[in-house]
């Protein structure tokens, strides 16, 4: 090893549904950085299930680019935005202290101070992980306000879809109806403290709905559940694949409106007032509810994850949260 030199391992995506993990070396530590030593972490299904099949469209190949991204779209690339680690070296005040980064699946890793946030410490750290979902899914809450008192629907129940309804349940008055053509997800709903219907016997006349089904299907039953005059807030990203909406019918009678929320930059209500920063320290602050470890599955170690992703980020399985276990 070079003098002053850390090895350190990163899983990287290197061609359509390929991984591996590669060595790396780290210099010594620069002025004003942190080394954080991996702890646990998790796959992000929906987003790195596009990149590791190549679907990244090349229009979006800078928008995409993830916080210490390495190499570049389609492959390689070192992707990812969950990572649960220990303070090994930087600020005394740091030191020894847990944190969560918006890095990429990687053993240890220097980052800016600034982008280290400290655990609470009513937040274990496998739950942890999930602050990058949950700021995703406090920014969509903040895309659709005022938040409705009435009927609420979330089509889509994965991690970030289940978060939303979540989140919305805490509004006085909601009455938030998860949505999946899975009837298992009936059990994550109940623990979540939500209602919960398939598609044939959701609720209708709803004064919002959230689409995270990243399905076409999916976003034509949040049209069909629609109330006159709501809004159906679109969370769903479908990389380089072209979706049919179904905007006939009733649609323009009915004077529905389809709304992107995406979580790159702060929602427009909250923008002036809010930074990335605080943003993400609020999603992770709302990660002291036990009843959120329903979204969490059991830990594969980082070594398996190149064997084991396909799995991970097939469809077929309907995975949740996939917890990285570091050495």
């Amino acid at each position: 090893m070079p003098r002053g030199e850390l090895s350190a391992d990163a899983l990287w995506y290197v061609s359509p549904g390929r991984a591996e993990i590669r060595q790396e070396w780290l210099g010594p530590l620069a002025e004003g950085a942190v080394r954080v030593r991996s702890r646990c972490g998790a796959i992000s299904r929906g987003t790195e299930a596009l990149i590791a099949a190549g679907k990244v469209p090349s229009s979006e190949h800078q928008r995409m680019r993830g916080p210490h991204m390495g190499g570049s779209f389609p492959f390689p690339v070192k992707y990812g935005y969950s990572a649960v680690g220990r303070v090994e070296a930087g600020p005394d005040r740091l030191v020894g202290r847990d944190v969560f980064v918006l890095h990429p699946h990687q053993t240890v890793f220097d980052v800016p101070v600034d982008a280290a946030l400290p655990v609470p410490g009513d937040v274990p750290l496998s739950r942890a992980v999930l602050a990058a979902n949950m700021e995703t899914a406090l920014n969509a809450t903040w895309d659709a306000e005022p938040l409705p008192s009435g009927r609420i629907a979330v089509v889509g129940a994965g991690v970030v879809g289940a978060l939303v309804g979540f989140l919305c349940a805490r509004e006085r008055g909601a009455q938030v109806t998860l949505i999946d053509i899975n009837p298992a997800r009936a059990e994550l709903a109940r623990t979540l403290g939500l209602n919960f219907a398939t598609p044939d016997d959701a609720p209708v006349d709803c004064e919002l709905v959230v689409h995270a089904s990243a399905d076409p299907q999916g976003l034509a039953t949040a049209l069909d559940v629609a109330g006159d005059e709501s809004t159906v807030l679109e969370l769903s990203w479908y990389g380089a694949g072209s979706v049919p909406v179904p905007l006939g019918g009733a649609f323009h009678s009915r004077r529905l409106k389809i709304v992107s929320s995406q979580v790159g930059q702060v929602a427009p209500s909250r923008r002036a007032t809010t930074s990335h920063r605080q943003r993400l320290q609020q999603a992770i602050e709302l990660l002291a509810d036990a009843r959120l470890d329903a979204l969490l599955m059991p830990a594969v170690p980082f070594a398996e994850l190149p064997e084991r992703l396909p799995d991970i980020l097939s469809p077929k399985r309907g995975m949740l949260c996939q917890l990285i276990a570091y050495p």
